[in-house]
């Protein structure tokens, strides 16, 4: 296969002119280590040689349009004091640089028609040189968003500069050298604080690199990879991977798929580029990224999509961003897969073919072939060239298995997220906490985001990838998001705060998971309101059923609780009890509640999409107002009329602002969320905790049960917890387990909860035979 010629990647050697001007004494010792990093450099951000052939199509075509797009930019520039081309007047910090470097990468990439060519290097450095001394100065005053000057900015020009650095002259080559070094000194990555963790960090160590590779600065090189550890290190607040598999950015927003997709895809480039040379990452806790694919990642991309729960404001964007970002996702895993341990490059391999083949809404190849052109900026913009070859090899190959999703469910109690898979369907809640946002709004957008943590409950029935892709955010109406209980209050746009600043003072957001079955919950108080209720879901293999108590509130408008808010025209059937939307699914409402529906079309952002809309009116200024509703994804109407019919499958144990709990008998299981303390009866045996906690009894069926039990507060020094069942010996215990108890009840004590920050504790049990 033909790639990217030896002559191409052999004149990188000519970096000596930007070397030249901008290398330390001792640059020369490392000049064979800074060979390796320049080609490597341009091997993983443009593709190895041999990664595609650009006489084939879709590369042909693709790289045809990327060497027409830098032929105009070369034939138009025109430097003047206040542009490099007239349609962008300075300091146009994202657009000039980007074009300079769209530039460079038409002159490195081959079958571009400018490849190598002088004009166009020229050209290149000549707009470098322009700019720097225009607008990226060493003595330009630093206006608008930092990002801009320390981390977009420069990481274009030092790309577009090494990309075509032999033309690039000493005085052109020490001035960018110069610039960067006032905006982001090394002493930028002294502390890890503020804006230089997580994403940013992993940004900064780039553009740190880059100007280590431009100047040959062994110093630099060594910092950029040193100054990465704290990226690695589990975090128990603020930015960073937690070990529950949460990722948090701007100190309370839960980001795998904005900033954590930009860190994931940063890390795999500077682990790849660094491989084999001095400043090889070598610390242990770089683990934590291998992990972090499985844990923090994979959870929540359905079907080849990020899911929106964790995009911050990133959901207002754009149609599809959610596609985009589980490309930009997935790039990164087959980038990180060729650095990784065997075991994990298999596995990753067989997921990303997995997401890549059920990716029906936005095909992924497809999309990234259709991306390439744009994406030729950059990787971080969710896929290029090398992503496409990448991932249509992995297609082609009969050696990978495409992976299904994997069953279970998966909490994360330190960004106040669960996502749950059963047979057919998917479903992910959102919520908010003391330490979790309701929402993100910054820079203008996501303006209307307010409720998405007040118990968002996201599902996807099989065939509906694109649920909440097409025209959704724009079009759905803010009040009435599915899943979630809000006063009716109007908010102003930004209503509680820029960049995640409307965390409530909630500290019982959680629950817990025996990864299988869950009890999830959320004390619930309302943004910029005086709502405040108590919200419970149980995740089982077909259902979700959902309770709500002691929703009260103050405001002088109607209070409601969501039960969906579907984007569709299908067929709506409503029942005694029960309601059915064609394709999608059913719902079961018991007796006493009043389902109102309604079918619109709504209008935003230019399109008009149609919507089901279902809920329950709590009236104006509830008073320990309630609800039970059972969610029935990809039911059909005879299924849900039939679930209807049949109260007993799910019995509602309690439903107050103590306690919440059901019974499933089928599945035997009993799970209970206790608000405070107490005791709640159930026919499989009575429940009893004597602390705030949430608990989920599982009878196996096989003559044994496990007990899974978690502190959502994390403020437990102790727990005890009792199950009215014979109970003949405890099999597996859990290292926090103290004490237990077995004979005709079960009384487990535990230790200091508190210290596992959410997570769920299980013991498993060999039941006794009940008493004659």
């Amino acid at each position: 296969m033909k790639g990217p010629s030896r002559r191409l990647f052999l004149q990188f050697s000519g970096l000596a002119a930007l070397v030249a001007a901008c290398a330390p004494r001792d640059g020369k010792a490392h000049g064979d280590a800074f060979a390796v990093l320049r080609r490597r450099w341009v091997e993983i951000t443009l593709g190895h040689p041999g990664t595609f052939d650009a006489e084939r199509e879709p590369y042909r075509t693709r790289l045809a349009r990327l060497g027409a797009e830098a032929r105009r930019h070369r034939d138009t520039m025109a430097p003047t004091a206040r542009s490099l081309w007239p349609d962008l007047p300075f300091p146009s910090l994202g657009a000039t640089p980007a074009r300079l470097r769209a530039m460079a990468r038409a002159y490195a990439l081959p079958g571009t028609g400018l490849t190598a060519e002088p004009g166009l290097g020229t050209a290149v450095a000549t707009g470098i040189g322009h700019y720097v001394r225009h607008v990226y100065a060493v003595d330009a005053e630093q206006t608008g968003n930092w990002w801009d000057w320390q981390i977009g900015t420069p990481r274009a020009l030092l790309d577009a500069a090494v990309l075509a650095a032999p033309h690039l002259t000493d005085a052109q080559g020490a001035a960018l050298c110069e610039a960067v070094d006032t905006f982001v000194p090394e002493s930028r990555l002294d502390d890890y604080e503020g804006n230089s963790t997580g994403a940013n960090r992993v940004d900064l160590c780039t553009v740190t690199l880059l100007r280590a590779i431009a100047g040959a600065d062994p110093g630099r090189a060594a910092l950029a990879a040193s100054a990465l550890s704290p990226v690695f290190r589990y975090v128990t607040e603020g930015d960073g991977f937690y070990r529950d598999g949460s990722f948090v950015q701007h100190g309370s927003v839960p980001y795998q798929g904005g900033y954590g997709a930009v860190l994931l895809t940063g890390l795999a480039t500077l682990f790849a580029v660094l491989r084999g040379t001095p400043w090889e990452i070598t610390d242990p806790a770089a683990r934590t990224v291998l992990d972090a694919v499985d844990r923090a990642f994979a959870p929540f991309v359905h079907d080849g999509a990020c899911m929106d729960l964790v995009r911050g404001r990133g959901v207002d964007r754009r149609p599809f961003g959610d596609h985009r970002r589980g490309r930009e996702i997935a790039a990164a895993v087959l980038l990180l897969a060729e650095t990784a341990p065997e075991a994990e490059r298999v596995r990753w391999r067989a997921m990303v073919k997995g997401w890549a083949v059920r990716d029906t809404a936005k095909p992924m190849l497809r999309a990234a072939e259709g991306a390439a052109e744009g994406a030729a900026q950059g990787a971080a913009q969710g896929g290029d060239l090398a992503f496409h070859a990448r991932l249509a090899a992995v297609l082609r190959d009969a050696t990978v298995p495409a992976a299904v999703e994997p069953a279970g469910h998966r909490l994360f109690p330190m960004s106040a997220r669960a996502v749950h898979r059963a047979a057919g369907w998917c479903a992910a809640l959102s919520m908010a906490s003391s330490r979790v946002a309701h929402y993100e709004y910054g820079n203008g957008e996501n303006l209307r985001g307010w409720h998405t943590g007040s118990g968002m409950l996201y599902w996807w029935a099989r065939g509906h990838g694109d649920h909440y892709s097409d025209a959704f955010w724009p079009t759905v109406d803010p009040y009435r998001l599915p899943g979630t209980t809000v006063s009716t209050r109007r908010l102003p746009g930004g209503a509680g705060g820029e960049w995640g600043d409307t965390r409530p003072p909630a500290e019982w957001v959680g629950g817990t998971t025996d990864g299988v079955y869950a009890a999830v919950g959320q004390h619930l108080y309302g943004l910029e309101s005086t709502l405040e209720a108590f919200k419970s879901w149980f995740f089982l293999d077909d259902a979700v059923v959902c309770l709500g108590a002691g929703i009260t509130c103050r405001d002088g408008v109607p209070v409601e609780t969501v039960v969906d808010n579907r984007r569709t025209g299908a067929r709506f059937t409503p029942g005694t009890g029960w309601a059915h939307l064609e394709g999608h699914g059913g719902y079961v409402v018991p007796a006493g509640q009043f389902l109102r529906t309604l079918r619109e079309d709504r209008t935003g952002a230019g399109v008009t999409r149609a919507y089901v809309t279902l809920w329950l009116d709590h009236g104006v200024d509830p008073d320990a107002a309630g609800y039970v509703y059972h969610l029935l994804p990809g039911a059909s109407r005879a299924g849900t009329a039939a679930r209807a019919a049949d109260p007993g499958w799910a019995r509602v144990l309690a439903n107050t602002s103590a306690q919440q709990g059901v019974e499933v008998p089928s599945l035997g299981v009993t799970a209970v969320n206790f608000w405070a303390g107490g005791r709640v009866g159930g026919r499989a045996g009575a429940l009893t905790a004597s602390d705030p906690c949430a608990l989920l009894v599982r009878d196996l069926g096989d003559g044994t049960a496990t007990v899974t039990v978690a502190d959502p507060r994390r403020a437990l020094d102790g727990l005890t917890v009792t199950w009215d069942r014979p109970v003949a010996a405890v099999t597996r215990e859990h290292p926090l387990l103290d004490r237990a108890e077995t004979g005709a009840r079960l009384t487990l004590a535990f230790g200091a909860l508190a210290g596992r920050e959410g997570a769920s504790c299980t013991v498993t049990v060999r039941l006794a035979a009940p008493a004659a």
